[in-house]
């Protein structure tokens, strides 16, 4: 990990900046202004949309600002009865989910035993999941238990979602999961 050396000049210059700073506010100089200038000469050129946040059931409201085609900004709405403008962490990063350019946009499969990701065709992967499910599905569906009950259930397979997921995709996976008879489903979108 690179250091950051500081020499004596640098630490003055710091020290008398944030001594020069510190006095105006003293005197009462208020740079909220400012700031809200800046962030509207951002924002000149971007339109705003109205959208919801799909993250939670809340429905937190948000306006995405958009220029070029390119999402610019994403902020909680001031008019909305729900949220005030206030997002939670999830909703606060709904702009970074979007542009980040760390995120994973190809599909990436490690063969068992394997020490190395490579990329494969999204709908190749589709289908080895789909081959994998019911494979475990049909090796370990139980449609009555010893005593005679009717069960329907297959023990083996284990979904987790993730904070990440929204409201609808939920909802699908809920329902594509029961019907296929797995019983531990579980959700850990907590904040």
């Amino acid at each position: 990990m690179d250091r950051v050396v500081l020499s004596r000049r640098g630490f003055l210059r710091l020290s008398a900046g944030g001594a020069a700073l510190g006095g105006l506010a003293a005197l009462g100089v208020d740079l909220r202004p400012a700031i809200v200038r800046a962030q509207a000469l951002r924002l000149q050129n971007a339109k705003p949309y109205p959208s919801v946040c799909p993250y939670c059931a809340v429905g937190c409201d948000t306006v995405v600002w958009s220029a070029n085609d390119q999402i610019v900004n994403v902020e909680g709405d001031l008019r909305s009865p729900i949220n005030h403008g206030n997002l939670c962490p999830k909703g606060a990063a709904i702009y970074q989910l979007h542009v980040n350019p760390n995120r994973v946009t190809d599909v990436l499969y490690r063969a068992p035993g394997g020490d190395s990701w490579q990329k494969i065709d999204l709908d190749k992967a589709l289908d080895m999941v789909a081959d994998r499910v019911k494979k475990t599905r049909d090796a370990t569906f139980v449609e009555k238990s010893d005593d005679g009950k009717t069960q329907m259930s297959s023990l083996e397979i284990f979904s987790l979602g993730g904070a990440t997921i929204d409201n609808e995709w939920n909802h699908l996976q809920q329902k594509l999961l029961r019907g296929l008879g797995i019983v531990a489903i579980e959700n850990q979108a907590r904040i």
